[in-house]
């Protein structure tokens, strides 16, 4: 089976959903497509231009995109048999693989080749995959004997909780004159509980970033920048534990309630309480 690129993945579900009248002709910019793939404008940009090249989109003087409705139509019935599937997320089956081996405690060396040909990838991308991951605080590249993967330790979760309780809520306190009504609410509409156990979660971890960065401090953004991306990973592999999340979605519409109806006493509080109790999965690995 032929592997999609990304470009040729969104150009095929253009096409799908464009035969299928799925997306409305304001949603065909540059600014909202890269919204609707969360991708950046550059695999966009490609997929128009080609959809253009082929005769499925055409631009008018005004520069607005326009469907060709009669080149559409020809692929209406194939689209109704057939959604072409996403390309392959390698980094984020890479990160899963790794953290399943960091939590269980193994500390190992990982070879390029053997990798590379585990997930049948180019040893080029297995190593911009690891440079990332490297970024992150999950690998450490060692010259001559490979990359050595972070081992989990509960008494590092519990350093680093410490000192995060301590940093968030300064940012916090620093974050209140310059937080924006808008940006709480829609975060606020991005944390739902599920009314039905087969609805699927829907989670915005947003708001730790968005305090964080309205807090103006150098040395809070740095800590969190430096220390805190592979706890971030960490937590989003938590939150795969369906009541985690929901507990988690509980405690973030506390707090952005209490910051909604400028409650700071009582958003210090949520937050610190959502801070130290949030990982009950993560708790329960004593390592």
């Amino acid at each position: 089976m032929q592997i999609l690129t990304l470009t040729n993945y969104i150009k095929a579900d253009l096409i799908s959903r464009l035969s299928r009248a799925e997306l409305p002709p304001e949603s065909l910019t540059l600014a909202a497509l890269s919204d609707h793939y969360q991708v950046s404008v550059t695999p966009i940009y490609h997929a128009i231009n080609e959809l253009i090249e082929a005769g499925y989109l055409y631009r008018e003087k005004n520069r607005r995109l326009y469907v060709n409705q009669d080149k559409i139509g020809d692929a209406q019935t194939a689209a109704q048999s057939h959604q072409p599937a996403p390309p392959e997320d390698h980094f984020k089956r890479i990160t899963d693989d790794l953290l399943a081996m960091s939590l269980n405690g193994e500390s190992l060396f990982l070879r390029e080749a053997a990798s590379a040909k585990k997930y049948g990838i180019s040893r080029t991308s297995l190593r911009n995959i690891f440079n990332r991951l490297a970024g992150d605080g999950v690998l450490e590249h060692v010259p001559r004997r490979g990359w050595k993967l972070r081992s989990f330790n509960q008494h590092d979760l519990d350093a680093f909780i410490e000192v995060r309780v301590g940093l968030e809520l300064k940012a916090l306190d620093l974050a209140k004159g310059r937080l924006d009504r808008q940006v709480l609410e829609k975060i606020l509409a991005g944390n739902q509980v599920p009314e039905t156990v087969e609805e699927p979660l829907q989670i915005d971890n947003s708001l730790h970033e968005y305090l964080i960065k309205q807090s103006d401090n150098y040395y809070i953004i740095s800590f969190f920048d430096r220390h805190g991306r592979y706890f971030d990973l960490l937590f989003l592999w938590e939150s795969n534990d369906r009541k985690a999340a929901i507990q988690e979605i509980q405690q973030h519409q506390r707090i952005l309630n209490a910051l909604l109806n400028e409650d700071w006493k009582l958003a210090r509080k949520e937050l610190e309480l959502h801070l130290r109790s949030n990982h009950p999965v993560l708790s329960q690995l004593k390592r």
